[in-house]
């Protein structure tokens, strides 16, 4: 299956803005975030706080909806899913 990511503000900075992977029926948001901390040096340490613990206020969104509200990293993955990578956002 395939599988759009589209990184934002400093996920920008270690890793393509977009990209398309395949990966086999059955794969989570886990064995995504696994292929791509692999992929992009610097990557899992601006992601997660400890292995396997996002980061505060890191948001991954699969198809709109945060994966927090749905089953968090072991999330499952479809064909012709869009996952977004937000980082955290400070400001005022």
């Amino acid at each position: 299956m395939k599988i759009t990511v589209k990184a934002f503000a400093m996920f920008r900075e270690v890793m393509d803005m977009q990209i398309e992977l395949e990966f086999p029926d059955g794969a989570t948001v886990r064995t995504l975030l696994t292929s791509l901390t692999a992929r992009y040096e610097g990557l899992s340490e601006v992601m997660f706080a400890a292995p396997d613990t996002l980061r505060d206020f890191v948001n991954i969104l699969r198809n709109g909806r945060n994966i927090h509200f749905i089953a968090g990293l072991d999330t499952p993955l479809d064909n012709g899913d869009i996952i977004a990578l937000f980082p955290p956002a400070a400001g005022g």
